[in-house]
């Protein structure tokens, strides 16, 4: 089949839905060979802040010369963003091959999800790239996830735990904790972010069962920066100073911490990083729709925060993007999907923005403009409406002066809406 072809098969697997649990996976990956158990894994999950810690953990690691694949979801714009090497995207022609293999080895009886055969087509291309280290981003949750078949990774990371797809996970924290310490493997490593108390004990409880070492941030390593934001690392046993962060916002030193007690904890593996490859990979490191800068003059930045979470610590970028802009003016773009906590994330961001624009994402489960301002009741600020991203892009730079800043928020299908239209190219009709 032709690329096309491919991606639009690969779509049409979404019509198995979310399918939590590892059998399909196991016997889909036998068929082809078991790539996975020939790779070196970083495996890192959490509610927040796993993809920007996966980024900057790969970026290391290629400053210390290695061939690194990573692997990530959702993509904003193109399909191929979640399957890198040393940055570069997988070909076309490659996804055909590879797709046409395992297409193969489903025979009559397999149905696996999109995200299934996505993580399948991930592990195969590493192995034929001939990686020295994958970086997985686990997708949903981790005990069940698709990405949970990797059997003894050089170290996992959970990040944060945070109320994010509890239809799922559960409705407790501790309960999301129990599935996302799921990707905690016996004797592995594993490194824990900042979190809540009850969060914290299910995984350390899980991790004292399986006998696997856990360094935990605050305690075991942390991160300081002061205000000209040069950043140092204390670790359980390598100190680094005089660092920089390529990510935006103080919410990414915990993550650069993350990243770096990872790289720490699989030096006992053999995967050493010299403290060049740690200074360059963090300063380096990029990560699309985080903070991520597309425009001056006004200032736009693009962020994927989608949950209450995620919406304080955007929240503490903003606070300080006004405290050194004290004149400018904080005009936020605002969709959101239907399913998504409307009234928790938008809290946190109200004291600190002038103006909101309310749009909507070209996806169906989409919450509508109306649904939107439904939570917006209490706020006496202005607002716009427009249903198209661009337009409200459009709208908000009719209303910005230069020195103020436009943030575009609520839903990474939303910044990939954006992103789409910036770069000229049509939109992918599914980005789960």
């Amino acid at each position: 089949m032709s690329y096309s072809c491919v991606i639009e098969y690969l779509y049409a697997l979404q019509k198995h839905g979310i399918k939590l649990g590892l059998e399909t996976m196991q016997i889909l990956l036998h068929r082809v060979g078991n790539p996975h158990r020939s790779l070196r894994v970083f495996h890192i999950g959490g509610t927040n802040g796993k993809g920007s810690t996966a980024a900057m953990v790969a970026a290391v690691l290629q400053q210390s010369g290695r061939r690194v694949g990573l692997y990530t979801s959702p993509h904003l714009v193109e399909f191929r963003e979640r399957i890198r090497v040393n940055g570069c995207m997988i070909a076309e022609r490659q996804v055909e091959e590879l797709i046409a293999r395992l297409r193969a080895a489903l025979q009559d009886n397999l149905e696996p999800t999109f995200f299934e055969m996505t993580t399948a087509l991930a592990f195969l291309y590493f192995v034929e790239s001939q990686v020295d280290v994958a970086v997985v981003e686990v997708g949903l949750g981790g005990r069940f996830d698709a990405t949970n078949v990797v059997e003894q990774p050089l170290a996992s990371a959970i990040t944060t735990i945070g109320l994010d797809h509890q239809e799922y996970l559960g409705r407790t924290e501790e309960a999301i904790a129990f599935e996302k310490g799921g990707i905690i493997k016996p004797f592995v490593p594993v490194i824990i972010g900042r979190m809540g108390l009850e969060a914290e004990e299910v995984l350390r409880r899980i991790a004292r069962d399986r006998s696997a070492p856990l360094w935990q941030l605050g305690r075991d390593f942390a991160i300081d920066g002061n205000c000209l934001e040069r950043l140092t690392y204390r670790g359980v046993t390598r100190v680094f100073e005089d660092l920089t962060c390529g990510l935006a916002g103080r919410h990414q030193w915990d993550n650069a911490a993350c990243a770096l007690a990872l790289l720490e904890a699989a030096g006992r593996a053999g995967i050493e990083t010299n403290e060049v490859a740690v200074r360059d990979g963090l300063r380096m490191v990029s990560w699309e729709g985080r903070l991520e800068s597309i425009d001056e003059d006004p200032k736009v930045v693009l962020d994927g925060a989608h949950n209450p979470a995620a919406a304080h610590a955007l929240a503490g970028y903003l606070k300080d993007f006004s405290r050194s802009h004290p004149t400018s003016r904080i005009i936020l773009i605002w969709g959101m999907m239907r399913d998504k906590d409307r009234c928790g994330f938008i809290a946190p961001l109200l004291p600190c923005v002038s103006e909101i624009v309310l749009t909507q994402a070209t996806l169906a489960r989409s919450a509508t403009i109306q649904e939107l301002r439904t939570t917006l009741h209490g706020w006496h600020g202005p607002v716009l409406e427009a249903v198209l991203p661009m337009d409200a892009l459009t709208a908000a730079r009719s209303r910005a002066m230069p020195h103020d800043l436009i943030c575009i928020a609520g839903s990474l299908m939303l910044l990939g809406d954006i992103k789409a239209a910036v770069r000229g190219c049509g939109l992918s009709p599914m980005r789960g």
